[in-house]
């Protein structure tokens, strides 16, 4: 026990003793780390204050050099300063020197121009006593002129104004005709060329429509059978077709009379089926009239892709390809509308290589020329005129607009505006009015005349007027004591001028005037 105690007692010391030892060793290394964090310490002042010393200096440095930088700038602004002020000062002196001169001259010249203004007033006293006695002088020449004259100013100004008047119409009149001469002698003969070429190079069949279709018999037993019981069948027939058929003594014959060849056709189709049929009562004839309409409308279009594949004409509408086939069954003036549209495009088609318009144009024209009357041929009835229904129509079928124009403005009823339009204008009135093309009723063919001759005996001075060869030319026969050779010239201009806005006529007409003075005596 007394062994564990010492040995107790023992350790308890030598714990003690290495806690002692251990505290003087810590001391001491805690005292050198602390010298050593001290020595650390001082040697980071050092370099703390070397390094702050060295950043004054520099920012000394910089602040010195960046007042002398703005204490340069700032001396180089006020010279500039007073260098402006300097120029300034100068240009003020020399636009005070300049008004000042401005000035002494303007006094100047005011000074001349009031001396200038007395001089003038002095000499326009002058002028107006000059004046006075001038007017004065000249009542006093007038009285002395009347009184020799025994005319008054007035009346002497008159007849001098009349006689200037009628030498200026005299000379104008004869300047116009030697205007129109020329004009004629350089373009006539060239236009007269181009248009007897195109005229020569075409010929289309002429063929004049009638109001009345002849159907043939076989014998006059049938005629009972169309007419029917009581007159059923040919009410039933005149009902379904629109057309009236006439039924008399005429032998084997029936005629069908209507002002449209195409309800004409389907009549006369629809009859000639049925006579062949025997089978003639209401319900057949309404069967036969439908499907010979449906026929007919098959017909109409293959009438028309003939006639634009004959023409050369592509990608026309169906709507216009079937007009231009219905155009076969209708007349205008008795010309055949087909046959006078194909004429019309060939002379289009001529008329625009000769003009050397080009190949496009050629084509256009043509093609205006074909279709230039299909408004004439409408599916339904408008107020419309057919020249701008047909440019409706082909505006709507997505026509080019030089055709277009041409279709409604060949009657002058639209401005003309491409170069196609004139020609459609000018080959339609070649086709009309050529010999041979139209028939005129001779009721307005006299009444044409009768207009014709009453035009010119309007005119003061005229005896007599006959018009000649057919109406081609119009002879005025007047009075030599009332028109002198001077006043024929001008009547016979303005008799022409008057026709020509007036009235509608083909071709051209010749105006005449036929002054003569014939002296009779007789010896007894």
């Amino acid at each position: 026990m007394d062994s564990s105690i010492t040995v107790a007692i023992v350790a308890v010391a030598a714990i003690l003793i290495g806690i002692f030892l251990g505290k003087i060793v810590f001391a001491k290394n805690t005292q050198k780390q602390v010298d050593e964090a001290e020595q650390q310490a001082k040697k980071l002042v050092e370099e703390a204050k070397a390094h702050a010393e060295t950043i004054k200096e520099k920012k000394i440095l910089e602040a010195k050099e960046h007042f002398l930088q703005q204490k340069s700038e700032h001396e180089k602004e006020v010279l500039q300063r007073n260098q402006k002020i300097a120029e300034t000062e100068n240009r003020i002196k020399q636009q005070q020197q300049s008004a000042n001169d401005k000035n002494a001259s303007l006094q100047k010249q005011i000074n001349e121009y009031q001396q200038l203004k007395e001089n003038l007033d002095k000499q326009l006293e002058v002028v107006n006593i000059k004046r006075t006695e001038l007017e004065r002088h000249q009542e006093e020449h007038i009285k002395r002129l009347e009184k020799v004259a025994n005319l008054s100013a007035e009346e002497a100004k008159a007849e001098l104004m009349e006689a200037v008047k009628e030498e200026a119409r005299t000379a104008a009149m004869a300047h116009v005709k030697e205007i129109m001469e020329e004009a004629k002698a350089n373009a006539t003969k060239e236009a007269k060329k181009i248009i007897i070429q195109t005229i020569q190079r075409t010929g289309a069949e002429q063929t004049i429509e009638n109001a009345i279709t002849v159907f043939n018999l076989e014998s006059d037993e049938i005629k009972g059978q169309i007419i029917g019981r009581e007159g059923r069948n040919i009410r039933a027939l005149e009902a379904a077709t629109g057309v009236d058929l006439i039924i008399d003594d005429t032998p084997e014959a029936i005629v069908l009379s209507c002002f449209d060849p195409l309800r004409r056709e389907v009549a006369r189709l629809s009859l000639q089926r049925l006579v062949q049929d025997g089978r003639i009562h209401p319900a057949r004839i309404e069967e036969v009239v439908e499907k010979t309409k449906k026929q007919l409308e098959e017909q109409v279009l293959e009438i028309g892709e003939r006639t634009i594949i004959e023409l050369g004409i592509h990608g026309l509408h169906k709507d216009l390809v079937r007009m231009v086939g219905k155009m076969r069954f209708r007349s205008s003036y008795g010309q055949n509308l087909l046959m006078h549209s194909k004429e019309t495009a060939n002379l289009c088609g001529i008329m625009a290589a000769e003009l050397g318009l080009g190949q496009k144009v050629v084509k256009l024209a043509k093609r205006a020329g074909l279709l230039h009357d299909i408004g004439k041929v409408p599916d339904e009835e408008t107020e419309l005129s057919h020249a701008l229904l047909g440019a409706k129509l082909a505006e709507k079928s997505g026509e080019h607009p030089a055709i277009v124009n041409a279709i409604g403005a060949h009657h002058d009823e639209m401005e003309m505006t491409y170069i196609i339009s004139p020609i459609v204008q000018a080959c339609d009135a070649i086709s009309g009015a050529r010999p041979g093309a139209r028939r005129e009723m001779m009721q307005s063919y006299l009444q044409r005349i009768k207009d014709l001759e009453g035009l010119a005996m309007a005119y003061n001075g005229v005896e007599k007027a006959y018009a000649i060869q057919a109406g081609r030319e119009l002879r005025v026969i007047v009075e030599a004591e009332k028109v002198s050779d001077a006043d024929s010239d001008r009547l016979s201009f303005e008799i022409a001028d008057k026709i020509q806005k007036e009235m509608q006529y083909p071709g051209q007409i010749k105006v005449t005037v036929i002054r003569e003075l014939r002296a009779v005596n007789i010896a007894r």
